[in-house]
């Protein structure tokens, strides 16, 4: 059942990169096909990796567009995710 979440949430994640790749304030291009290295962590409550703490930093500016993405939105906003964020040191924006 948790890789299959895996995979949805892997499919999620490129079709949204497919159709909307964008740039913010910081020059940070909002991919959510970037954080695909969190995924484990964030469906299974493992530990994050560097990777997925770096790529969380990296994506934070774009945190409150994917939480208002109706297809990132549950996995975005979930507690895990939060767990994971918090577990990198970079807490969830506020909204």
């Amino acid at each position: 059942m948790t890789m299959r979440f895996v995979a949805i949430f892997a499919i999620v994640l490129f079709l949204v990169f497919v159709q909307e790749t964008k740039v913010t304030k910081a020059y940070v291009s909002c991919n959510p096909l970037q954080l695909s290295p969190c995924a484990n962590a964030i469906t299974s409550s493992t530990t994050p990796s560097s990777i997925c703490c770096s790529k969380l930093k990296e994506q934070r500016p774009c945190l409150c567009k994917y939480m208002k993405d109706p297809r990132l939105q549950k996995m975005i906003s979930s507690p895990n995710a939060k767990k994971v964020a918090s577990t990198c040191g970079s807490p969830f924006p506020n909204c």
